[in-house]
């Protein structure tokens, strides 16, 4: 609808639509009005994605204008429900899917791709999806939200994104009862095949793409996610942000031993010691605590404290600063536990990270209230604003990995970055607290707002890209001198191009009577 006359002409669509030319305003207000009649989320995930389907810049305008109410829709919590039903709701497949018996295929399967320059591909196996666990080929959904972020909020080419699913079979026994299941009906394959399918995988998507292309693990099972991260992290352009995407730092009891527990962890000890702080000090301010109770032989070593028989009792004889949950376990800071930490500390810091919204460990109003709006407080997904009894508001932090891995991805891009060094995931978190202004810490936020977030982003990426040059990390050669330039030179708008000059360039089109 948005086309010229003279593009329908040329098209040899004149006719087929309606005689109005319709902007692209008009048609975001269309959809926006439409998504306000909607109240179900998941019913907002499936409109969305048809217009993703149907017209992609459109899609990423209705997004960003209104990032702040969409991004727990197209991410999380909504995505999680989306992939818990994704057999239900399939309109149509995004992404390429290879299977364990594609192997010793996996090259020709990349060769269908139709898009033949890719710089970013996230992949996940579907075994641990947020906290829901192994949804199999469900798990789809997480790849494409994750690019649809890389897009919306870092301006990345949305043809130059890849989301894959590796699909090896599936644990999950309602899954495998589920007619409409669309993987594989087995269990999951963990032999040999599953890591030379996975070898092949990442050999093939070089040898088509690049040494520089970036590949992202998404939600793979927490022995596996650790092992591709050693085994790949020094030959490929990899990271895997479950990992190393979560950053939020003070010293911690950790609520489990999962993958951002642990990244999380290695990120505090690495600002500490730029402090001047040894590893082993740093080391010796984080305690772990999972479902089994108080780590002490393992991971973070400490010395055994004695009958420590609950969370609470870890907090009263470790008396921490900070707890950080990413267990995904549900409500595991219970009323005591955050009494206890208000009465341990003038400003305790609540992070309760995991998702989706049912699987944080407090909310939003248990912290603020019971600590009398002293505690500095995020979660993983997003709560609404607290009203105290003073009648003062406090705006929740999402603590979203969104902040982080869209700018980081930009920057690594951009500059050739072969091997991603956690330094880079230490610069990307100290750039955005620095976004962060002091009317929007004394509203209670410890991160800048979602509707600025594409900005933050671009900021990130400009940061990161002058940190990897200076470093000798960046490959992409001649190194631009103004880089804030060069980043925003590149970012992609969702403005309609302009069909014409393309096709006037054309052998043989001659400009005739009926579109001049």
């Amino acid at each position: 609808m948005a086309f010229t006359l003279k593009e329908r002409q040329i098209l040899g669509i004149h006719g087929l639509l309606p005689s109005k030319i319709e902007t692209q305003d008009t048609q975001a207000m269309r959809f926006q009005k439409n998504l306000k009649k909607m109240s179900d989320p998941l019913q907002k995930y499936i409109y969305l994605m048809g217009i993703q389907e149907r017209n992609e810049r459109l899609f990423y305008r209705v997004l960003m204008e209104d990032i702040e109410d969409l991004m727990p829709i197209v991410y999380t919590p909504t995505v999680g429900l989306a992939c818990t039903h994704y057999g239900h709701i399939f309109r149509r497949p995004k992404g390429l899917f290879i299977s364990i018996m594609d192997q010793g295929h996996v090259r020709s399967i990349l060769d269908n791709w139709p898009e033949t320059t890719v710089k970013a591909v996230v992949v996940t196996d579907g075994e641990r999806i947020l906290g829901l666990g192994d949804l199999g080929v469900y798990g789809m959904g997480i790849p494409v939200g994750k690019l649809c972020l890389y897009t919306a909020c870092a301006g990345i080419r949305p043809e130059s994104c890849l989301p894959v699913c590796i699909d090896v079979g599936t644990d999950n026994e309602k899954l495998l009862r589920d007619p409409f299941y669309m993987g594989l009906y087995q269990q999951r394959d963990r032999s040999q095949r599953y890591d030379d399918l996975i070898d092949e995988f990442m050999e093939a998507v070089v040898e088509k793409y690049g040494q520089d292309t970036l590949i992202q693990f998404e939600d793979f099972g927490n022995h596996n996610a650790f092992r591709f991260l050693k085994k790949y992290r020094e030959k490929y352009c990899t990271f895997n942000d479950d990992i190393q995407g979560e950053h939020h730092i003070h010293h911690v009891p950790h609520q489990s031993l999962w993958q951002a527990a642990l990244g999380i962890a290695n990120l505090i000890v690495m600002a500490m010691m730029e402090t001047g702080m040894s590893q082993a000090d740093a080391r010796k301010k984080i305690w772990m605590f999972d479902k089994y109770g108080l780590l002490v032989k393992e991971g973070f070593v400490h010395a055994d404290p004695g009958d420590v028989k609950s969370f609470l009792d870890a907090v009263n004889l470790i008396k921490p600063t900070a707890i950080i949950g990413v267990s995904g376990a549900g409500r595991l800071f219970t009323h005591d536990v955050i009494k206890a930490m208000g009465s341990l500390n003038d400003r305790p810091i609540i992070f309760a990270l995991s998702n989706p919204t049912a699987k944080a460990e407090c909310t939003a109003e248990d912290a603020y209230t019971l600590t009398q709006g002293r505690c500095l407080f995020a979660s993983g997904s997003p709560f609404g604003p607290v009203t105290l009894e003073d009648g003062k508001i406090l705006i929740p932090g999402q603590g979203n990995n969104a902040y982080i891995f869209p700018g980081v991805a930009l920057a690594v891009i951009l500059s050739g970055v072969r091997h991603i060094s956690d330094t880079v995931f230490l610069e990307a978190a100290k750039t955005l607290t620095d976004q962060l202004t002091d009317e929007e810490l004394s509203q209670g936020r410890l991160y800048p707002p979602l509707s600025n977030i594409r900005e933050v982003s671009i900021q990130m990426a400009i940061k990161v890209v002058e940190f990897v040059y200076s470093q000798g990390m960046a490959f992409r050669y001649p190194e631009p001198m103004d880089k804030e330039s060069y980043v925003r030179s590149v970012v992609w708008d969702t403005n309609y191009d302009s069909f014409l000059p393309d096709i006037y360039n054309w052998p043989g089109v001659s400009h005739s009577p009926i579109v001049e």
